[in-house]
């Protein structure tokens, strides 16, 4: 058998074959697609893992708090718990900015003015959103 007879179909091909992520969207092969963003691809993508580890431990310092609150601890601890978890968001936050910045504003970029004004007006509300915490 050749190469070319080979079967590739049933759980073995699979198994061989390498696994590529693909977009999560309906408008892969769009030919009106002009950048991976168009593709649903988001600035985060590559740091998709790191992030969620970093939400997870975010996630462990609320539940930090329901115990501590649970648990009577005194209240200056737990306001400086707060403090943490708040610090983790914020830094969390400031990270995904970064991403859109580089990710979504670049794309932008190639699409003309129009779209650059448009990405810029949103981080700008973003930031605003982010100030007011």
């Amino acid at each position: 058998m050749t190469t070319t007879d080979a079967d590739t179909s049933g759980p073995a091909a699979a198994a061989a074959a390498p696994h590529t992520p693909q977009p999560k969207t309906d408008r892969q092969g769009d030919p009106n697609a002009v950048t991976n963003h168009d593709l649903g691809i988001h600035g985060y993508a590559q740091q998709k893992d790191a992030h969620l580890k970093r939400l997870r431990r975010i996630e462990g310092q609320i539940r930090g708090l329901q115990r501590m609150l649970e648990e009577d601890v005194y209240c200056i601890d737990i306001l400086t718990q707060v403090s943490a978890s708040t610090k983790g968001l914020q830094s969390f936050g400031l990270q995904l900015l970064e991403e859109h910045l580089r990710h979504c504003v670049a794309d932008a970029a190639v699409k003309g003015p129009d779209a650059i004004d448009e990405k810029v007006k949103e981080a700008t509300k973003a930031i605003e959103r982010m100030l007011r915490t």
